[in-house]
């Protein structure tokens, strides 16, 4: 005879639906970075704390370790979009506390490609040529068989 195994907690902890890998790629999905931080060139981890309720919302955030210069409202925001599956909970209303970090790193930027040499630059344009019929009461077999499309290409 096997013994049935208890739960591990008396009260199963909220779970992102996807879980933890979901929840960082929805974090950095939505994630915009501020202005202010990106003209300062700041970068960096902000550190927070926040609280779930029975219901799974973030209700109260708080900064543990702050960048300023708009990162730590921006992770607020992103924080208290989450929503959370909440388990069995007994008819308990507890509020769960847990950690999170959000890197801000700035964008690397993008090597332009040099332009060809001046001279060497190839122009093209291109023409499309539809000939439109005369009024219906001048249109002839001659006429409606010159309705094709011509295509013109110039390179200089």
């Amino acid at each position: 005879m096997k013994k049935e195994k208890k739960e591990r907690h008396f009260i199963e902890q909220p779970i992102f639906p996807g879980g933890d890998k979901a929840m960082t790629a929805f974090i950095y999905q939505h994630l915009r970075y501020p202005k202010p931080a990106v003209d300062s060139k700041i970068q960096g981890i902000v550190y927070l704390e926040y609280g779930i309720d029975y219901q799974g919302n973030v209700v109260e955030t708080r900064i543990i370790q702050s960048l300023g210069h708009g990162c730590d409202e921006e992770a607020v925001r992103v924080v208290k979009m989450l929503k959370f599956e909440m388990g069995k909970y007994r008819g308990i209303k507890v509020i769960f506390h847990k950690k999170a970090k959000i890197q801000f790193q700035l964008p690397k930027p993008q090597k332009l490609s040099a332009p060809p040499p001046q001279g060497q630059l190839p122009l093209q344009m291109q023409y499309n040529y539809v000939p439109t019929p005369p009024k219906e009461n001048q249109v002839t077999e001659e006429i409606a068989k010159q309705s094709e499309v011509y295509n013109y290409m110039i390179s200089i």
